[in-house]
């Protein structure tokens, strides 16, 4: 999978950026450096990269604007890397649609090792149909458009999906009316297990009743089930 794929690495303290480009390289990716949100959005605009590595802290640029600004023209996966450990930190990295997030320092081969998780996702996503007979399926007066991450409405309003909202609710879509828990979520959806304090799944389920429900605190399609989990109400 490495062969074509381009990785953008954006971190402002070389001694991290130039030995991580350095191993990626040697891992078979191209890989495009930049040490600040300007350089970066140069490139993400110059050449078409698969998947992209942000600094949270870029000196005096903030790895979390970088990405709002990459979320305007790109969806591409995005991976933060970051100094500190807070959980609000990492729960904002995902709320702006962050496929992982990863706490300095790291060992290079973990960082490989999500990069490939994400790619694979990333694809899956992209070539996998939702069901066999469509790839625009229909539920509680959506259209689920998978290639394009976008809800249709039945009267043609448009909600443009991140890639981890597009993901979860593709598994909601596959398994209507079925009662999944976080951690069954998390695994079919990022191909991961939740640690004691991961809250991704809730927050991604928060954000798509924005964007799917006439009143997202009375939820009538996509429901939770306490002690359970959460299901997509299909009837």
């Amino acid at each position: 999978m490495s062969a074509d794929k381009h990785i953008l690495l954006v971190d402002d303290e070389e001694d991290i950026r130039e030995p991580i480009g350095v191993y990626l390289e040697s891992q078979g990716y191209k890989v495009s450096l930049a040490c600040d949100a300007n350089s970066a959005l140069t490139v993400i605009k110059n050449t078409d990269c698969d998947l992209a590595v942000l600094d949270v802290m870029l000196g005096a640029d903030d790895g979390f604007e970088l990405c709002r600004e990459i979320r305007k023209t790109s969806d591409i996966p995005v991976i933060f890397l970051s100094g500190r450990s807070e959980e609000t930190e990492r729960i904002v990295g995902l709320e702006l649609g962050a496929d992982d997030y990863i706490a300095k320092p790291f060992n290079p081969r973990e960082l490989l090792a999500r990069i490939r998780s994400v790619l694979r996702r990333s694809k899956s996503l992209g070539d996998n149909p939702v069901n066999k007979t469509a790839d625009q399926p229909k539920f509680g007066g959506w259209t689920l458009d998978v290639a394009n991450q976008e809800l249709i409405s039945d009267s043609g309003d448009k909600q443009v999906l991140s890639t981890g909202e597009a993901r979860l609710l593709q598994v909601f879509v596959n398994n209507p009316n079925v009662v999944l828990t976080r951690d069954q979520l998390l695994e079919m959806s990022q191909g991961r297990t939740a640690n004691a304090f991961d809250r991704s799944i809730d927050n991604y389920v928060s954000r798509i009743r924005k964007k799917i429900e006439q009143n997202p605190s009375q939820p009538k399609l996509l429901k939770t089930y306490w002690g359970g989990g959460y299901a997509l109400s299909c009837n």
